[in-house]
């Protein structure tokens, strides 16, 4: 039996181990800024997410060459980094979509049989 905590910390590796890839995907219809890419993460069930995650997560795709930044003033405050997807970024987030596809069918599949089996 798995208990409370063993749970949380699985909960919070599938998240870690798909942020990167919702990055992206925030990314696909235009550039933003860190807190835009947080707080439209954060309003959805279950994306658990803050400031402290995301910006080392940002500085990662951006050394890993999956988004480019430009530096541009704000209206309301000091100049924001944007981030934007790049080729490599966009040839990732495709790969990633057609895999995360076939993993989840196949784990929805499998639900779906184990709760038939105990009917």
């Amino acid at each position: 039996m798995v208990d409370a905590s063993d749970r949380n910390q699985l909960i919070a590796q599938m998240r870690r181990g798909a942020l990167g890839y919702c990055v992206l995907a925030q990314l696909e219809s235009g550039e933003r800024y860190g807190l835009e890419i947080v707080k439209a993460l954060a309003g959805e069930d279950g994306m658990v997410t803050s400031e402290g995650t995301m910006y080392p997560l940002l500085s990662r795709l951006r050394r890993d060459r999956l988004v480019a930044t430009t530096w541009e003033e704000s209206p309301s405050g000091p100049p924001r980094r944007y981030y934007r997807l790049t080729a490599v970024g966009a040839t990732a987030l495709s790969e990633f979509r057609t895999e995360w596809r076939r993993f989840s069918q196949a784990v929805d599949r499998i639900m779906a049989g184990a709760a038939n089996d105990h009917c």
